[in-house]
């Protein structure tokens, strides 16, 4: 049974910083991409941060230079860096991977970033 945990959420105020963890277990087949996602109150969810198998990575303009995703094949984790946070950034942010079995996602952190 595939299982993402993601930790690292919490209450910032603007302009500062938090890191976003998560690790998938059971997966069984290697992992074609690993992603963040985030979704706001009464908003669809958003990608934030994707990263190949290969660590081709991209991110939408909102968080260009300012978010960085990062992984460890080796040991199925995914990581954002978060930088320069801004209100606008408050969301559940959740932890995406796929393979070729599937896409799965992890249960959410929420991040807070108070002005």
């Amino acid at each position: 049974q595939v299982q993402l945990v993601e930790s690292g959420g919490g209450l910032v105020q603007a302009g500062g910083s938090l890191r976003l963890s998560c690790t998938a277990s059971g997966i069984s087949a290697s992992i074609n991409y690993m992603a963040w996602y985030r979704q706001a109150p009464g908003k669809q969810r958003e990608s934030v941060a994707i990263i190949t198998s290969g660590g081709i990575t991209n991110y939408p303009d909102s968080v260009k230079g300012r978010f960085t995703i990062s992984s460890d094949n080796a040991k199925n984790t995914v990581n954002l860096q978060m930088n320069s946070l801004k209100p606008e950034d408050t969301a559940v942010y959740y932890c995406n991977v796929n393979n070729y079995w599937g896409n799965y996602w992890g249960q959410g952190t929420q991040v807070t970033v108070s002005s």
